[in-house]
């Protein structure tokens, strides 16, 4: 067990020399639900979760009590069959029952399977096959979801319903042999179940990130990822913890950002955090929310800064008690910077990171000098380079592939069945990151682009693969390429833009591309509807047959817009 209170001594004022006296002490066993939940759990009543409903309802949950609760889950999840190793998914929003599923799981040696509440038919049946997942908690209106894809489930065993306003309505003919309440089966629940005792290299998490071609791909997450992150987490808060902090994200928990970057390692530290139930982010909603709790260290992506800047007359009306902003998805650039220094009176930190190798770099305005724009330099216990195209490593002011080494903590296992896909992204020891940067003389990086298709949007990262197979579902669609293209509402940062060439007897309207973007939306996700999408006559591709992504993005105008 890690028993320092921080693993990084901000009083050094220092970050080049604290990046150099740091090292990496990981113990041979090490369970999350241990480190964030048990070991809290001292009969005190310390304060744990603040969870606010979207109806404003609050409720408070102390550190005994989530912990109480997470053995009963655990016991009712042995119940019903989930060993070592196995997936169980939860798609739920921000609420206690999502944070009461990872820690049961983990409590369990199993994997925890965090799934977007906006995912369709099609986004979420392909991870739950290839998951193989045996259980599922959510609510009853993701219940019915999965009731009518159960012919195509035959792994899941068990749903788990979270009660909400359809849970009267669910089907009389259900197949899937248990669907059982979650908290009835919690308050039934009985005995004690110790933690397994985990080595630190045991998966945790399985978390799907979007690839650049075909389907999405399972990064296995191993119980050392959360120390990994705690030197980037201290630093990009500007020294972690402190007297009287509380942690919020608007980011979902579904998410690495939301989990790993917010929930998970606050709790480590024993500090509080605001969960709030929002369906859509609301700019006066979350300012209130954070003023109301007197929320000290939130991450926000840029993108919801950038709302929330459009309202910062309520800053008036609702005060903050921020002490630092860590935000991270896409950059934050100078404008943004600067704001958030006369606004908010914090210089926000901008971090980067990816699923496969989390909180890698960023910055620390406490023990740095900050340039705005950079994405900072590497935390200390992480090692950065530029590799050229042909394997060598760059000097200053050289463009190339930001590349992290694989020796490190917060490092994921490997892509779950998918060997060929985990060997890919490695030349030697160095895994490749896929966005394009630069290192200055004094040694912080800079983000030119992306090496591959990835398109990040609003603080998300999605894979133009999954949303062309999806749209080459339609009638007319002969081809498609989905690439990212500037938002001309200059908030999100990237937007989905199709290209498409249509089948012969189909004509390019109005009502086709409502068409097309709502079966993304429905299918797929809301955060991957294409916003702009024009037709072609031909897309332009390479001798193997191959689109070429980035002359459609040279040649991206913006001719149809919705």
């Amino acid at each position: 067990m890690v028993t320092k209170r921080s693993l990084i001594d901000i009083e050094q004022g220092d970050f080049d020399l604290t990046v150099s006296r740091f090292r990496w002490s990981i113990p041979e066993q090490f369970n999350i639900a241990e480190a964030t939940c048990a070991r809290h759990a001292d009969g005190t009543g310390k304060p744990a979760l603040i969870a606010e409903a979207s109806n404003g309802e609050i409720t408070r949950y102390s550190f005994d009590e989530i912990d109480a609760y997470r053995n009963k889950l655990a016991t009712v999840l042995r119940q019903h069959g989930l060993n070592t190793g196995e997936r169980v998914a939860v798609i739920l929003p921000q609420r206690v029952e999502t944070a009461l599923v990872h820690l049961a799981a983990h409590t369990l040696a199993a994997i925890s399977l965090p799934l977007s509440v906006l995912f369709g038919d099609e986004a979420l049946l392909y991870r739950l096959q290839d998951s193989g997942s045996k259980l599922v908690v959510c609510t009853a209106s993701k219940a019915k979801q999965l009731i009518s894809l159960q012919a195509k489930l035959p792994d899941l065993k068990t749903i788990l319903i979270v009660e909400d306003d359809d849970t009267r309505n669910l089907p009389a003919d259900m197949v899937v042999p248990n669907v059982i309440s979650f908290w009835q089966a919690i308050n039934q629940s009985s005995g004690e179940i110790e933690i397994t005792k985990t080595n630190a290299n045991a998966p945790a998490f399985l978390l799907y990130t979007s690839g650049t071609t075909g389907p999405p791909k399972g990064a296995l997450i191993a119980h050392r990822s959360l120390i990994g992150n705690l030197t980037g987490f201290e630093l990009s808060h500007d020294g972690f913890p402190q007297t009287n902090d509380c942690m919020y994200t608007p980011a979902d928990w579904a998410w690495t950002g939301g989990l790993l970057d917010g929930l998970l390692p606050a709790w480590y530290y024993g500090v509080p955090v605001v969960a709030y139930e929002n369906k859509k982010f609301d700019s006066s909603a979350i300012l209130s929310l954070m003023s109301r709790h007197k929320v000290t260290c939130a991450f926000i992506p840029p993108t919801a800064l950038k709302m929330i800047r459009s309202h910062d007359h309520l800053l008036l009306e609702y005060p903050l008690s921020l002490r630092s902003v860590m935000s991270a998805g896409e950059s934050v650039g100078e404008e943004l910077f600067s704001w958030g220094r006369e606004k908010l009176g914090l210089d926000i930190n901008e971090m980067c990171g990816q699923t496969e190798h989390n909180y890698l770099m960023g910055n620390c305005a406490k023990i740095m000098d900050i340039k705005p724009g950079s994405m900072g330099k590497a935390y200390p216990g992480h090692r950065v380079a530029i590799m050229a195209a042909d394997g060598s490593l760059q000097g200053p002011d050289t463009p190339g592939e930001l590349v992290a080494h694989k020796d490190d903590p917060v490092h994921f296992l490997g892509y779950w069945n998918n060997p060929a896909a985990t060997a890919a992204k490695y030349t030697g020891d160095w895994f490749h990151t896929g966005d394009v940067a630069y290192q200055d003389k004094d040694g912080y990086l800079w983000f030119m682009g992306r090496a591959d298709d990835v398109i990040s949007s609003a603080g998300y990262r999605i894979g133009p693969g999954e949303i062309e197979d999806c749209v080459m579902k339609h009638p007319s669609v002969l081809q498609v390429a989905a690439i990212g293209v500037p938002d001309p509402e200059g908030i999100r940062g990237d937007v989905v833009k199709l290209c498409i060439v249509l089948r012969q007897g189909f004509d390019a309207n109005d009502a086709l591309v409502s068409e097309l973007q709502t079966q993304v939306r429905n299918q797929l996700a809301a955060y991957e509807y294409p916003r702009v999408i024009e037709f072609y006559d031909a897309l332009p591709m390479t001798t193997t047959g191959k689109v070429k992504r980035g002359e459609l993005r040279k040649l991206a105008d913006f001719a149809v817009a919705k």
